[in-house]
């Protein structure tokens, strides 16, 4: 197998600003698994793995399903504390993703006392609204439900959140709400949290407005970016079919509309806030978390992960970001095992918050189109 897998495939133009880039944030989620739909009646068929990645295509069932108020079903996934648990966790998916995306944390975070609790968030994954962008009042109410619904099933464990890029904005949104006082503390996985401005925002607008259920791929793009580089997670990710391979326009712009909203609310986050990033992360700005960074003093716990993607569940330092968890889960005010505060603070200390690293000076940007995620297991 070739180091292709590992990638996804973009078209590489110099511009200067960032517009560009936050457009690029935006296939990227189409395609990277922060991932890539493929909603009822869309033309953009589930990939069939070959026969050599035939396990990378099944379909796991749901353990439990969340019945919201207005009739909703949510699928999720249960890992169950081994032992008395010691906490729970209700961990959310990124843009495009589904319950899976914790199938390889959810075991080892059950090891040592967390039940993992993964739902499908509404519009993705196995929901009856898959394809459709249920709104940001939507989601962060699904949330808030879930957590009411939790906290009456178990009401003297702690209960925290955990968020992955979109599902990190959510997690932020409904922490910066009074109903925060409910839930003990938050994990933020490279949490999609971005103002992309006007640039990005009108175009999208009007596509969104004009061609509101035109599906966009973006397989005609040609160039490589890496958002994970953990070959048997990206090869799951890509062929499992609960994955979206398609987005439509107006999708699009609600994910615009939830990362604005998300850093906008930075500053009134509740609570103990542990916030995960990779210094190798090439689809959330070293920018955007810097402000989130700065914006929580005191609140958020930082941690970088050297050698981390986007992806962090699905990437090589996967194991350090299950152990950072575990441990600031169960012993808050200890180091983390990585040394991911450490290296945050010499991070933050050396600038890489405050300029971007793929131009010299931010100037000149070297960024991506993304293009052919087909070109991940093939």
């Amino acid at each position: 197998m070739s180091s292709r897998f590992l990638h996804l495939s973009f078209l590489r133009i110099r511009v200067s600003g960032g517009g560009w880039r936050a457009l690029a944030l935006l296939w990227v989620c189409v395609l990277a698994g922060c991932a890539g739909p493929h909603p009822a009646g869309s033309t953009a068929a589930a990939p069939v793995p070959p026969p050599r990645f035939a396990a990378a295509g099944r379909l796991v069932a749901p353990d439990r399903v969340f019945s919201l108020s207005d009739g909703a079903r949510l699928p999720a996934r249960v890992w169950p504390a081994q032992g008395a648990p010691r906490a729970r966790l209700l961990a959310l998916h990124g843009f495009n993703d589904s319950r899976d995306a914790w199938e390889a944390a959810g075991p080892v975070l059950a090891a040592q006392g967390i039940t993992v609790i993964a739902p499908d968030v509404r519009g993705f994954g196995g929901t009856a609204e898959r394809g459709r962008w249920p709104g940001r009042t939507r989601l962060v109410a699904d949330l808030g439900e879930e957590v009411a619904i939790l906290k009456h099933e178990a009401p003297d464990t702690p209960l925290y959140l955990a968020g992955e890029s979109m599902g990190g904005a959510i997690v932020m949104l409904f922490m910066a709400q009074p109903e925060a006082a409910s839930v003990t503390g938050s994990v933020l996985l490279a949490p999609a949290i971005w103002n992309v401005g006007l640039g990005v925002q009108a175009p999208l607008a009007v596509m969104a407005t004009l061609f509101p259920d035109h599906e966009v791929t973006g397989r005609e793009l040609p160039g490589h970016i890496v958002a994970g580089d953990s070959l048997p997670a990206m090869i799951r990710l890509y062929y499992d079919p609960l994955t979206l391979h398609a987005t439509r326009f107006d999708t699009l712009r609600g994910l615009v509309e939830l990362m604005h909203e998300a850093a906008q609310a930075a500053p009134g986050v509740r609570g103990s806030v542990l916030c995960i990033y990779g210094d190798r992360d090439q689809i959330v700005p070293p920018s955007a978390i810097g402000h989130l960074w700065r914006a929580t003093p005191g609140v958020i716990r930082r941690d970088l992960m050297p050698g981390g993607y986007h992806l962090l569940l699905r990437s090589r330092s996967a194991a350090r970001t299950e152990a950072d968890i575990a441990a600031w889960i169960l012993n808050p005010h200890w180091f983390l095992p990585s040394g991911g505060d450490s290296a945050a603070s010499a991070w933050m200390a050396a600038g890489f918050a405050w300029r971007d690293q793929a131009g010299p000076g931010g100037d000149a940007l070297p960024w991506f189109l993304p293009a052919r995620i087909d070109t991940l297991a093939r």
